[in-house]
């Protein structure tokens, strides 16, 4: 048996955590009986010692989240997982599911990716973050957080899946015809991508990939691992009578900007590398003809999938931390709890060097490019 142990931390982890939690208990007919985690429809899912809360919240801030609050409970946290890793016969990893916006996601999360790779350095980690969106914004310090959290994630996290709030409403918009998406539409969208990309371990099928396959595959260089994922076909209940897909058009539709989970444009970068996963029934051959139409197209451009057009994620983050950390605004605030300063010009150099990397690695397939052209 090869177990993952799935670890939600903050509000936006936990409540993703439900949606994924329901539609794998759809998936495997799994009854659930009783109502909500403690109240609710999937109260005895979960097992009670693994609902672990503290007893005031991060207020949106990392430095509570990791120095504060975080200290208190994190190792609370690593007993009940070593807990669930000593249950476990073959144990792969770990999927991390938070958001780096907020205070317990960014900080609470990179303390305790911190501990995992000291206590489990070879096992993969495999993270789903929900990163700031360009124009909706729950707090103002957001960039703030996400810098600090990155920093930690660069290290600590074998694969990254980015995700953003406004690239699923727009979704959520225009597939599904929902014209005020909630965030309970936007999590069981999220739900769908990380259900597919965990669909091999737990369902048999030809060709089947494990975690460290992702990382084997996706990861060209130990920092790149920040990946960007892309669900096709998203069509609403009442389309999806009478809409019949091809494999081509699906493949198609994946490699869309608009198809993006996250708000950036894959066109302004070039794939490193690509993984295509389909469910259902669909016979290698026809993949085969739909992968090999897209290669003569030249619409997508590889580097040689992950895709350099993540950078634009960073930037437009690094930007807005610039322009809040060059007044000092709110920093009293994370060095009231423990902070030291330097942290976020040492965080902000760190994702000023991951951003010379992507642009570095779109730049060295433009020369390879150049080079093959001459011949």
């Amino acid at each position: 048996m090869r177990e993952i142990i799935s670890i939600h931390i903050g509000q936006a982890g936990i409540q993703v955590g439900n949606s994924c939690w329901e539609l794998y208990c759809l998936e495997h007919g799994i009854q659930p009986d009783g109502k909500m985690p403690r109240t609710g429809t999937y109260r005895q899912l979960f097992h009670p010692e693994q609902l672990i809360s503290g007893k005031e919240d991060a207020a949106n801030n990392f430095a509570r989240g990791h120095y504060t609050v975080g200290k208190e409970i994190v190792d609370l946290c690593l007993d009940r997982v070593r807990k669930l890793a000593d249950n476990c016969t073959g144990l792969q990893g770990f999927l991390v599911f938070n958001a780096v916006g907020g205070g317990t996601g960014s900080g609470l999360g990179s303390l305790l990716l911190e501990r995992l790779s000291v206590d489990y350095g070879k096992k993969s980690k495999l993270g789903f973050t929900i990163y700031p969106s360009p124009q909706i914004s729950t707090a103002v310090v957001e960039p703030y957080n996400s810098v600090l959290s990155t920093h930690s994630l660069l290290e600590h996290t074998d694969v990254a899946v980015l995700l953003d709030n406004e690239a699923i409403y727009d979704i959520c918009r225009r597939s599904l015809d929902i014209e005020r998406p909630t965030y309970t539409n936007l999590n069981r969208l999220i739900s769908q991508v990380i259900s597919s990309l965990t669909t091999s371990l737990r369902f048999d099928g030809a060709i089947n990939v494990d975690v460290t396959e992702f990382q084997t595959n996706l990861v060209p260089y130990p920092r790149i691992h920040f990946m960007l994922s892309s669900y096709a076909p998203v069509i609403s209940a009442e389309k999806a009578y009478h809409e019949q897909l091809s494999i081509p058009e699906i493949t198609n539709a994946v490699f869309e900007p608009s198809s993006m989970m996250a708000k950036c444009d894959p066109r302004h970068g070039k794939y490193m590398a690509c993984c295509l996963m389909y469910r259902g029934d669909v016979v290698p051959k026809d993949v085969n003809a739909a992968v090999a139409t897209i290669k003569t197209k030249r619409t997508v451009q590889f580097v040689d999938c992950n895709n350099t057009a993540v950078a634009e994620v960073f930037s437009r983050i690094d930007h807005k931390f610039d322009l809040m950390y060059s007044k000092r605004a709110f920093v009293h605030w994370y060095v009231g709890e423990g902070m030291e300063e330097g942290e976020f010009s040492e965080a902000r150099e760190d994702l000023a060097a991951l951003e010379k990397d992507y642009e570095e690695v779109g730049a060295e397939g433009v020369e390879e490019e150049e080079e093959g052209e001459d011949y």
